[in-house]
């Protein structure tokens, strides 16, 4: 039996070509492939391994008779609930397009099990996928792992391979927001943070028609956690502007939406942007809209958003207040003649949370439009705890959704999103980054703009964790977003330890490599754990604990794949 290893981005790949077969020409080759992605609560079947099955017989018909795996590797096998093996003939992704064929029956979950069937195979590339349903008690900070130790076919031929399974383990999530849940086509969005009392606000578009941005029917949802992010409540709504003025839900969204606790009072804000009705091509409000009407416009795309207060002018800064740790939400208010300058053609919020400063100020990242339409980044603050707010100078132009942090020196640092990266051709792709110690008075570019942190123009989260050691206190920055410069996958953690000066690579956690929307929220759940939401390609909206020693000593062991 010859073997070969090879490595293709983080998927590893295992080659069996067997030369042991009854028949010489009944010979199969047969590769095992495992993926870097979640497996998750509340999903029914959850890739664990794919098996290529080449067949090079023509002359009479082979069947795949029995299946050998093992989950050796699998923190707790109570952790999952039933195993499945389906067929997919020659569809090589788990996409739907081909419905799939279970090859026997489900089977409880043993370190080592067998799954019998009948399976036809057709000369050429046959597949399998090997997947799991996980308990609801699933240790979150779990993994589950599978090999595959034979495969027996029709006349006696089978593999037994020497090298069982690839060297990739899947970690345990949540698939909190799933497409069609509460009948809702697309969630997006997320954000995240834990409140005074430890529960997890979860918020996220709950777009009801389609995956489509603003305008559209689209409200704010919420889900809280009291247990750490293993079980999620029903969704409740936060910002739902109906049906206002008189027109459909769909000319009424609230989308992109910004959480952010007080942590000296019980106060919890989300704020978002409200668009009422469609702007068209010239920027004038349009007339008479119905629901049979298809007009349709972005406030980020041509001048879908204009200079101005009215809500026919421009699109709205809407925010809402919890006093309850986030049971029940206020009504809207609208600051946006409070905070926008006239001229400018938006302002909103950036999607992800806001912070606390350590003199009591609440900050939120936001964003908008000049007097020329360009995009811009900057904060927003109080100083009052949420009383007044105050809109700061731009920080970067051509800039939009981004996060902040205080650093140490009591500086703050702005990561923002840069439409410059849109073009291959850039030699220093990278987000834009900026520091103010005046709450954004006067900005000053930081050395690592454009330098450190590479992006494919999408969202992203910058996070400042807290905790000690031996009783002293210590801090380190984690950002999140797609590590890719094309597309978005490859979701990933890193860690810096010098208020991000520097990104060690070896400080790099892969949790998704699977093609995504890439948004992404990051906060701590406690000292010991990080939480992330976001964006994966496995459920609308994932969330995974990740203990702070995997990211602080990291095994070597299992070193973390990039693009």
């Amino acid at each position: 039996m010859s073997k070969i290893i090879i490595k293709v981005i983080s998927t590893i790949l295992i080659v069996l070509t067997i030369t042991s077969c009854k028949h010489q020409e009944s010979c199969v080759n047969v590769r095992l492939q495992q993926l870097q992605i979640p497996v998750l609560k509340l999903k029914n079947n959850n890739l664990l391994l794919q098996i290529k099955i080449f067949s090079t017989e023509k002359k009479k018909s082979l069947n795949a008779t029995s299946f050998k795996f093992t989950l050796n590797g699998t923190t707790d096998l109570k952790d999952i609930k039933a195993v499945r093996l389906y067929y997919m003939g020659k569809d090589s992704t788990w996409d739907r397009k081909v419905d799939p064929i279970q090859f026997g029956k489900e089977v409880p979950p043993l370190t080592n099990l067998i799954i019998k069937g009948n399976q036809p195979l057709t000369p050429g590339e046959n597949f399998f996928f090997l997947t799991c349903e996980l308990s609801n008690t699933a240790n979150l900070q779990n993994k589950v792992d599978a090999g595959c130790l034979k495969i027996e076919f029709s006349g006696n031929t089978y593999i037994k391979p020497k090298i069982i399974s690839p060297s990739i383990i899947q970690r345990i999530g949540v698939a909190v927001r799933q497409h069609l849940d509460d009948n809702v086509d697309t969630y997006r969005i997320p954000g995240l943070i834990t409140t005074n009392k430890g529960t997890l606000l979860a918020i996220y578009d709950a777009r009801r028609d389609s995956s489509r941005d603003l305008q559209g029917d689209i409200d704010i949802g919420v889900s809280r956690s009291t247990d750490g992010g293993n079980t999620w409540s029903t969704m409740q709504l936060a910002l739902d502007m109906g049906k206002w003025g008189g027109l459909p839900q769909k000319f009424n969204g609230v989308a992109d939406a910004c959480i952010l606790i007080d942590e000296n009072s019980d106060n919890i804000f989300i704020a978002g942007c409200w668009m009422h009705g469609v702007l068209d091509k010239d920027g004038k409000w349009i007339k008479g809209l119905m629901e049979e009407s298809k007009d349709w416009e972005h406030q980020w795309k041509n001048k879908g958003s204009q200079p101005g207060f009215n809500v026919k002018q421009t699109s709205q800064f809407l925010i809402t207040k919890s006093t309850d740790d986030g049971q029940t939400w206020g009504k809207p208010i609208n600051i946006t003649q409070i905070l926008k300058r006239k001229e400018w053609w938006l302002l909103a919020p950036s999607p992800g949370h806001g912070i606390t400063l350590s003199d009591s100020t609440l900050v939120f990242p936001t964003q908008g439009r000049d007097s020329n339409g360009l995009s811009f980044s900057n904060i927003t603050y109080s100083k009052d705890h949420g009383n007044t707010w105050t809109t700061s100078n731009p920080a970067y132009s051509n800039t939009t959704e981004s996060a902040v942090v205080e650093l140490d020196n009591g500086s703050l640092m702005l990561n923002m999103r840069d439409n410059r990266n849109r073009t291959s051709k850039i030699q220093n792709n990278g987000r834009a980054i900026a520091t103010t110690y005046d709450l954004g008075n006067t900005w000053e570019e930081h050395p690592t703009s454009h330098k450190a942190l590479k992006e494919s123009v999408c969202m992203a989260s910058l996070h400042k964790h807290e905790y000690s050691i031996d009783g002293k206190k210590k801090s380190v920055l984690l950002f999140s977003n797609p590590n890719t410069t094309n597309g978005r996958h490859h979701t990933t953690i890193k860690v810096s330890f010098d208020d991000g000066n520097t990104w060690p690579e070896n400080y790099w956690l892969l949790l998704d490599e699977g093609h995504n929307r890439g948004y992404s929220c990051l906060t701590s759940v406690n000292e010991e754990v990080i939480g992330i939401f976001y964006e994966g390609s496995q459920a609308d909206i994932t969330f995974q604990q990740i203990p702070l020693s995997e990211l602080l000593n990291p095994d070597k062991d299992q070193l973390n794949k990039t693009e």
